[in-house]
């Protein structure tokens, strides 16, 4: 590949918002914000249908498309080649191994050339396949179309299916005959698109959103009977408690659990009874949280009481739940975090993770031995299912490493035997050998040790002259797997080194480093991410501004937040619905999040402390009369998690107050939300936009 310099081309005058003065006091401090006229008054409406949006605001957002497209536009033939290079790693017709439930097996698998999946099954031993549900079909005449869940009846006639056409995460949910190919007049609709079936399969249960796009109630909907008469099994009150089902392997108790970030709360719904009553198992107390599983008599619960930071795994009867009936049968052991666990009819399966790296560990329930599946590379992703069936001794893996593609093992629970399913294709071509991933450690302002997980081609020069993706988002307990992604091959194959920044906020080194990570202690996030690129710039794999950061929702707030504190750091920044503007969305409980966000980032209404803790790093109130590096904030317009206004706020004020640096370039999907681009290929054009974006911040492109 050859390199040619292309940098941002003069760009005529950038969208200039109107300022129009908004104050307003919080704990007697005054806050100014010039640009609050962006967050449109009816915007419940605007989730609903994007066509209701004041005409002042979309013809901004507007010249804001125009302005961004302008910065792109002699990178248009460019960016369709990343288009197809990217598409070309991946395996159009491809499928999942299929699951063994009964007498069929169900799978997912795509067509050559369809952007969306259909939903399959075939006889259990092998013959022809039905598809179920064609997504390509059903998206016909939507500009934007996700599938939800699709979930087959216990008697194995139906399939309860839920999309969302707006991008806002409103999903109706219909039930179609897979006898006759035809949806039943069953249309459940402002749900969170998942349903769990009764046992009879008479009918199902799911998730109600009420006005303010929260999920709080539990409904049952009887096949025949109208909607609006489904009965409330479940209903919320706490207006920070978010409301999901879960269904035991076993199949016996639909999970009904009320939580928020740190405390969870779950009933049980007996699923062979069509008229149950949730059975409470333990009453929220704040802190604390648990996940149930069911085995014969007991239950099986995964939890971080009696202070297991890092997690256990108790019994207690099914007839008496409640926590003074815990006993431990897995210990809790300081620095190994239980990430998740399942009962199967003879085993426990656990899934782990030690200093960032994940394993499997399998106990027979009879005889208490235990098996561990772990792996030699130096940083991985892992994940297991046991598919629908209980009384099973094969679960299905799936492990890949930022080198190696994704291979789907079945490992035999009583042999040891791991039979590969699938390796994952890259029809292009992928060889390992051509590629170097590694683990590093940067050390962070208060001496901790801060996971890095790179990866790079073999002949890239590690003598400070490549550019450098460093990837972090740090919020929520999520981690970022060391995984397999075929689309940054785009970048390492052009001379990137491609890192992902481990950092607190996240769980990879248990929950410890979770905590350490929000509230009162959230700098720590911004601070390791600043920490990963000084160290990548000292061990030589990058240099000082050619480091593009990357990162999305709260992952976006991490690059505003970066962006302010060390623009000098970074070559370009990346933020993809960045959740910007924190302060006035927690000050915000009508939002759909804020209340169940509080114990993340706390309450600046109520809490005076937490009010000066977010106002000190919250990206919209720190922005400085600095230079600043290219930014390009990518955002939906019906996104219900970070509302589009928050980038817009951010753009704005960037522009306004910013003393150098640049350009600041903000592209709104308007037929899209949180997730962006719903076809596989449709999201492909957003992905390229973002690389020829960090292309250009780099030094230039390798075309």
């Amino acid at each position: 590949m050859k390199t040619e310099q292309i940098p941002f081309r003069p760009l005529p005058p950038a969208p200039t918002a109107p300022r129009k003065p908004h104050v307003f006091h919080v704990h007697g401090v005054r806050i100014e914000d010039d640009y609050a006229w962006l967050k449109a008054d009816n915007w419940k409406d605007v989730l609903k249908d994007p066509s209701v949006l004041d005409p002042e605001i979309r013809a901004y957002l507007e010249q804001e498309n125009t302005y961004a497209s302008a910065a792109f536009a002699e990178t248009e033939d460019f960016q369709a080649k990343l288009v197809a290079e990217m598409r070309g790693r991946i395996k159009e017709d491809d499928s999942t191994v299929p699951q063994p439930d009964g007498p069929f097996a169900y799978f997912t698998r795509y067509r050559e050339g369809g952007q969306h999946p259909l939903i399959c099954r075939q006889p259990r031993e092998g013959g022809d396949e039905t598809i179920m549900l064609d997504g390509d079909k059903e998206a016909e005449g939507h500009p934007f179309f996700d599938l939800g869940g699709a979930d087959h009846a216990p008697d194995h006639r139906l399939l309860a299916w839920g999309a969302d056409i707006k991008g806002s995460e409103y999903f109706t949910i219909r039930v179609r005959d897979l006898e006759s190919g035809n949806d039943l007049p069953d249309t459940v609709a402002h749900t969170s698109g998942e349903a769990v079936w009764l046992a009879d399969s008479s009918g199902f249960y799911y998730v109600e959103l009420d006005e303010n796009h929260r999920p709080v109630r539990v409904r049952r909907h009887r096949l025949g009977t109208d909607a609006q008469e489904d009965e409330i099994v479940y209903e919320e009150k706490d207006p920070g408690f978010f409301v999901k089902l879960g269904l035991t392997q076993s199949k016996a108790f639909v999970l009904v659990e009320a939580s928020d970030h740190e405390t969870s709360e779950i009933w049980l719904l007996d699923r062979s009874d069509a008229s149950a009553s949730p059975r409470l198992v333990e009453p929220r107390t704040p802190q604390l949280k648990y996940d149930v599983e069911h085995h014969g008599d007991d239950l099986v619960i995964l939890t971080n009481a009696d202070g297991s930071e890092d997690f256990k795994i108790v019994t207690a009867p099914v007839a008496t739940p409640g926590r003074a009936h815990w006993r431990d049968l897995v210990p809790y052991r300081p620095g190994t975090m239980i990430l998740s666990h399942m009962a199967l009819a003879r085993s426990l399966v656990r899934l782990e993770r030690e200093n960032a790296n994940p394993r499997l560990v399998v106990r027979d329930f009879a005889t208490g031995r235990e098996a561990v599946v772990a792996f030699d590379e130096e940083a991985y992703s892992l994940g297991f299912s046991a598919g629908y069936e209980f009384d099973t001794d094969v679960i299905r893996y799936q492990y890949s490493s930022m080198t190696t593609p994704s291979e789907v093992v079945d490992y035999n629970l009583r042999t040891g035997v791991r039979t590969l399913r699938k390796r994952q294709e890259v029809p292009s071509g992928h060889n390992p050998a051509d590629y170097v991933t590694r683990r590093l450690f940067a050390t962070a302002p208060d001496g901790e040790l801060v996971p890095i997980s790179l990866v790079h081609r073999r002949e890239t020069a590690i003598d400070g002259s490549a550019p450098c993706l460093l990837y972090g988002y740090g919020s929520y307990g999520i981690s970022i797997p060391a995984s397999f992604r075929t689309g940054i091959l785009s970048l390492v194959d052009r001379g990137f080194v491609y890192a992902i920044a481990h950092i607190r906020g996240g769980t990879e080194k248990g929950w410890r480093w979770y905590m350490d990570g929000k509230r009162e202690k959230k700098v720590n996030t911004f601070k390791d991410f600043i920490a990963c690129g000084e160290a990548l710039i000292q061990e030589g794999y990058t240099a000082r501004g050619r480091i593009v950061a990357h990162g999305g929702s709260a992952g976006g707030m991490l690059m505003g937040a970066v962006a302010n504190m060390a623009p000098d750091l970074f070559g370009g920044i990346i933020a993809e619905v960045p959740f910007v503007d924190v302060l006035n969305t927690m000050l915000d409980s009508e939002l759909p999040l804020t209340p169940p966000e509080w114990p993340e980032w706390g309450n600046p209404d109520a809490d005076e402390a937490a009010f000066r803790t977010i106002l000190s790093y919250s990206p919209y109130d720190n922005v400085k009369a600095q230079a600043y590096p290219a930014i390009l904030a990518l955002a939906g317009l019906t996104d219900p998690r970070v509302t589009y206004w928050e980038p817009a706020k951010w753009v704005a004020r960037l522009r306004a107050t910013m003393t150098g640096g640049g350009p600041v370039l903000f592209k709104l999907n308007m037929e899209a939300g949180h997730a962006g681009a719903a076809g596989r290929f449709d999201r492909l054009e957003e992905v390229a936009l973002a690389y020829t974006f960090a292309l250009k911040c780099s030094g230039g492109f390798q075309t």
